[in-house]
């Protein structure tokens, strides 16, 4: 089995595919500094597998590296992750 992780800036996502068949992904919006993760889905067949945390922490480690953005996590698994991993909570958006 091969699993890849990518970032698909053409389509606005992040993907996690498996023998070359995408099992899970992680769709953004960039709005000016931030980038909104507004919707993810993991193939209905391998959810209960973890894919879905795996896309998000390579689309944040991503996020991270660039340094350029900072992280609005509008989808609910999105926010999900970052309430397991208060250690990242440096990425998101600051409200003010």
């Amino acid at each position: 089995m091969t699993t890849v992780l990518v970032h698909e800036p053409d389509a606005s996502r992040y993907a996690l595919y498996i023998d070359g068949e995408l099992a899970a992904l992680a769709d953004y919006l960039v709005r000016g500094d931030t980038v909104s993760f507004n919707h993810t889905f993991t193939d209905p067949h391998r959810r209960g597998q973890g894919l879905a945390g795996q896309v998000v922490r390579f689309a944040m480690d991503d996020v991270e590296v660039t340094g350029t953005r900072a992280v609005s996590p509008d989808c609910w698994y999105v926010a999900r992750w970052f309430a397991k991993h208060p250690e990242r909570s440096n990425l998101l958006r600051v409200r003010g």
